[in-house]
Order: C-alpha cells, then sequence, then structure tokens
C-alpha cells in the first residue's frame, strides 16, 4: 500500500473495474492493455498534463480526484469539470493529436494509468471494435463541457452556486431528502473557479443563502436545510453528473 492505494498494477484484479471502458475489455485485450500502461500514485496539487501541450498520451483515473481547468491570457481559471475514477483523460488529444485543451491537476492524492499515445494508438488499430467506446467518451466528456459553459455562461451566480450545491447534495444521496449534509473540501476560490465567480461573490453568496435559511455553512460542511428553496434559487437549471468531492485541500471557509 502507498498513500493509502492499494497498487494494482493487473487490470483483471483491480478493485475498480467497470467503472470505464477499458475494464469491459475482452481478456487477450486487457492483458495487452496492461502491458502498455504503467501506474503511477500522484500527490495533491500534481499536474498531468497542461493545457496547449502537445499530447503525450492518455490518462486513466484509477482512483482519486482531478480538476480539468482552462486559463486565459488574463490569469483567470476556470474549472471546467471534476473527473471521476474511471475517467479518461487526455483521450481527444490523443487520438487527434491536437494539445490538451485544459489542465489536469490532482485535487487529492490520486491513482493514474498512463499509456504513450503511439502505444494506445497502436492498439486501438488493433481493437477496433474499440474505436465506438472512445468516440462515446470523448462526446460524453464534450457534453458535460457544453452543459458547465452553458450553466457559467447564461445563469446568474447565486443560481450557479445554487446548481452545484445541489449537484453536490445529490452526489451524497440527498435528492430525495429535504435537508442533507455534504463536505465541501474545495475552498472559496476553487468554488469561485468552477462557477466562474470571485471568491469574495461565493463567500457573499454563500452568506446570503444562509440568511435566507437554505443552509449553513460550518467549515468545510454544508447542510441544506430548505432543497426546495434551493431548487428555486437554482431557477430551474437543469442538473446533470456532478463531480466528486473528495479531494484533501482547504475547507469553503478558507
Amino acid at each position: 500500500m502507498v498513500n493509502g492505494f492499494e497498487r494494482s498494477e493487473n487490470c483483471h484484479t483491480c478493485k475498480f473495474r467497470n467503472r470505464n471502458f477499458f475494464c469491459q475489455l475482452d481478456r487477450v485485450a486487457l492483458k495487452e492493455f496492461d502491458a502498455i500502461k504503467s501506474l503511477s500514485i500522484y500527490p495533491t496539487d500534481a499536474v498531468l498534463f497542461v493545457e496547449r501541450e502537445d499530447p503525450r498520451g492518455i490518462f486513466v483515473l484509477c482512483e482519486g480526484c482531478i480538476k480539468l481547468s482552462m486559463c486565459s491570457e488574463e490569469g483567470k481559471t476556470l474549472i471546467m469539470r471534476i473527473a471521476k475514477p474511471g475517467e479518461v483523460l487526455g483521450l481527444m488529444a490523443a487520438v487527434s493529436g491536437i494539445p490538451y485543451e485544459v489542465t489536469a491537476e490532482t485535487l487529492r492524492p490520486s491513482q493514474v494509468a498512463f499509456v504513450r499515445r503511439t502505444d494506445f494508438l497502436n492498439f486501438i488499430n488493433r481493437h477496433p471494435e474499440n474505436y465506438r467506446s472512445v468516440i462515446n467518451h470523448i462526446a460524453s466528456s464534450y457534453g458535460d463541457v457544453c452543459e458547465q459553459l452553458r450553466v457559467v455562461g447564461l445563469s446568474s451566480i447565486p443560481k450557479r452556486l445554487a446548481k452545484v450545491l445541489l449537484d453536490w447534495s445529490d452526489e451524497a444521496g440527498g435528492q430525495s431528502r429535504a435537508s442533507s449534509r455534504i463536505s465541501i473540501h474545495l475552498t472559496q476560490e476553487e468554488i469561485g473557479e468552477f462557477i466562474g465567480s470571485a471568491r469574495e461573490t461565493v463567500t457573499r453568496t454563500l452568506r446570503d443563502f444562509e440568511n435566507c435559511h437554505l443552509i449553513t455553512v460550518r467549515g468545510g460542511r454544508v447542510t441544506i436545510h430548505d432543497r426546495k428553496g434551493l431548487e428555486r434559487a437554482a431557477g430551474g437549471l437543469i442538473r446533470v453528473t456532478p463531480p466528486v468531492l473528495t479531494p484533501s485541500r482547504n475547507p469553503t471557509d478558507t
């Protein structure tokens, strides 16, 4: 065990199987995939690849939490989404040969499998039956990005933040309860980067929600007291699959 992870060099024995399409490969293909991948454990704040960098290969998130972000020329950062275990990162760039579209950085210690681009392309050419899975994975990631841009670009800050809190509550199984408690280990600055806002605005909006008795914030914990009220604050925004919220970072009151 390394940094709390049980290293599993063999996909056949990995306890996280069935979370991505590589896990569904037949025995021969899976054995070959095992042979071309390398497994590494990254600490918090490790950068896997950088926006506009030429693609070196693909990264399969086996366990952990990784944020995918873009940075403007003025230095402003927008977190596009939080990758979940089982996702393949850098797939579009590896297949097309274009530079990475985003920067990938761990939010907590993470176990990641890496496959060099040439090895991956050769692997897919030898197993063309997996092209459909590649396309579906790329399409799913594209849909997530479009939803994030829609929310950030077409809604107010209170709506964005209310939607994020509801999504995180859903991830914790709170969608069927009037009240729920969620742990948020992102800083308020990172929450701002996720919804396209300044930290000060996040702080003020959280305080407004508290004054309206919708939520209570205590350190890295948020208790939703009035889910219906928070849904009204979200203004009917459609919720999609929420990001995983288990990174080891400073809590929301930093």
